[in-house]
């Protein structure tokens, strides 16, 4: 969104190192010592792939050696000695010499259960302290939720399978709740108290991770918090690193990023760093097989999508005038003054650029979005009231869900480090004002340029990210295949579901009767969507 103001098995050691456990673990004592529970201190040689002077080290009877330390993101766990030799370097962070310190014992991406939400998923934190904004001290640590396409596991995986990113906006909003209310596996009972199977689950054809970002968001923490997009991708990226390393089933899968809302930010900024970063690799770092970039009701350009907020809220293709014409004539005069300062904004990132963007936020949103909210309508849904405000949608019922001490265990929560769950951030989102009026759409440029495809859908009752103001950019974006672009034909989609541009790899696609969510007003639509998308098919 964006605002306007189970016990472990040997199977998981077999998936982490790389190799086939031996069978005959003394399954409690490794349970008591994954859970922390107290155990008797010896002198045995820690067992790690890094940092092997903080750790200690304990070993029980059956010759079970396991790692005592203080764990925020790649916890510890209990491996033979010889299983423990065989751990890939940065497996294990280990950063404490005492085991009293112990503050989270669980392995990075552990499963969880089955009937939990649908199946083959894990959950847990990757650390990013290879990010340029996470060297002092920081301690971020990102939260997500992954779950493999339906109807496959692990074993089954291949190159082919599509390798979704979501990342959900606000900026400050949780990923997690897309998951559980648009396009995730299941959803959460009206009662909060459990899940239901959603059969349009983007996991019917991708592998999809849910990101909680950045640090501070959902179930992510950190000592810091980032402040704009440089910052967002250059973390955003080392996870993605870490992640592919941890699970090298997924490493050579077509990877996709997406975005939502304020994800329009997002996911430009960190397809376009996994570009560099392909271009020229780091130490420690992989090329990874960025495939596409996808941006659904997403502010990318605020320049010219500020532009149609008047036209969205008198001249629609719903017909629906929510503002007067003479409201209409005021918002169309404050036009002119909010893109200058805008386009001052993007000149540079100097003190006054900086309060250009500042000011750009100020003048655009109380001139261009203050109106519309004083309707008291749905700034998501044009043809709905706000129920709840801010978000106008009641997700009470998914904050209970992911609160619960039950939800917290089964996805692995780190409840000394991360704070309540809250579907959005605002301390973040305040955070984010300079950074609101960057310009991202030469990113999409530079990934078009390359070869690599990229789809703008916008839901066409959703008024904060409007469709208008989306077809607009995408429309007028300078690229190589920019020409033929504008020349292409509109045409229908999907026997009346919405109304598609495409060539060269850039597809611009309106949704009918969609908000600000499409996948969650619009599910089937949505999936069909993004299954063309990912195979390579054609709108």
């Amino acid at each position: 969104m964006k605002f306007a103001t189970t016990t472990r098995t040997t199977t998981t050691l077999a998936v982490l190192l790389g190799v086939v456990v031996a069978a005959g673990v003394h399954q409690a004592t490794a349970t008591a010592l994954l859970r922390g529970d107290k155990t008797d201190e010896d002198d045995s040689p820690c067992h790690s792939a890094a940092n092997k002077d903080s750790c200690f080290a304990t070993t029980d009877d059956n010759g079970m050696t396991c790692e005592w330390c203080e764990c925020s993101a790649i916890p510890s766990e209990c491996l033979t000695a010889d299983e423990a030799k065989l751990a890939p370097e940065g497996v294990f962070d280990c950063s404490s010499p005492s085991r009293t310190k112990l503050d989270f014992i669980t392995l990075v991406g552990d499963p969880v259960k089955d009937d939990f939400c649908d199946v083959n998923s894990k959950s847990g934190y990757m650390s990013i302290d290879q990010s340029a904004y996470d060297q002092n001290g920081e301690g971020k640590n990102l939260f997500y939720w992954q779950f493999d396409k339906r109807g496959t596991s692990e074993e089954d995986d291949d190159d082919t399978t599509p390798f979704i990113i979501w990342l959900t906006g606000g900026p400050g909003c949780s990923s997690s709740l897309a998951l559980l209310t648009e396009n995730g596996p299941c959803s959460v009972t009206p009662d909060g108290t459990g899940t239901q199977l959603n059969p349009y689950s983007w996991t019917e054809v991708a592998n999809v991770l849910w990101l909680d970002q950045p640090a501070g968001v959902g179930f992510s923490f950190g000592e810091e918090s980032d402040t704009n997009e440089q910052m967002i991708s250059e973390d955003a990226y080392w996870f993605v690193q870490k992640f592919m390393d941890t699970y090298p089933q997924y490493a050579k899968q077509p990877l996709y990023i997406v975005g939502e809302s304020y994800g329009g930010h997002y996911a430009p900024a960190i397809a376009h760093r996994i570009w560099l970063g392909n271009k020229k690799l780091e130490d420690g770092a992989q090329t990874l097989n960025l495939a596409g970039v996808a941006v659904g009701n997403g502010l990318t350009a605020p320049q010219e999508q500020y532009k149609w907020y008047p036209e969205m809220a008198f001249n629609n293709s719903h017909g629906i005038q929510v503002i007067s014409e003479d409201e209409y004539n005021t918002m169309k005069a404050v036009v002119p003054n909010c893109v200058k300062l805008i386009e001052e904004c993007n000149n540079g990132d100097g003190v006054i650029n900086k309060f250009a963007c500042q000011s750009a936020f100020y003048v655009c949103n109380l001139g261009l979005t203050s109106p519309y909210q004083a309707t008291g309508l749905n700034p998501y849904d044009i043809r709905e009231q706000c129920k709840v405000p801010p978000l106008c949608y009641d997700f009470s019922f998914v904050t209970k869900f992911m609160n619960s001490a039950s939800t917290k265990e089964a996805l692995h929560v780190n409840t000394k480090k991360s704070h309540s769950w809250a579907s959005c951030n605002m301390g973040i989102n305040l955070k984010f004002h300079v950074d609101w009026m960057k310009d991202f759409s030469p990113y999409i440029a530079d990934l078009l340029n390359d070869d690599i495809p990229a789809l703008i859908y916008a839901g066409d009752v959703d008024y904060i990210c409007n469709y208008l103001g989306n077809k607009a950019w995408s429309y007028q974006l300078t690229w190589s295949g920019g020409d033929e672009f504008r020349a292409a034909p509109e045409h229908d989609w999907k026997d009346g579901s919405g109304l598609a541009r495409t060539a060269n790899g850039l597809t611009f696609l309106q949704v009918y009767d969609a908000g600000h969510m499409v996948p969650s007003d619009k599910p089937e639509v949505a999936l069909d969507m993004i299954r063309t998308f990912v195979s390579g098919g054609e709108f």
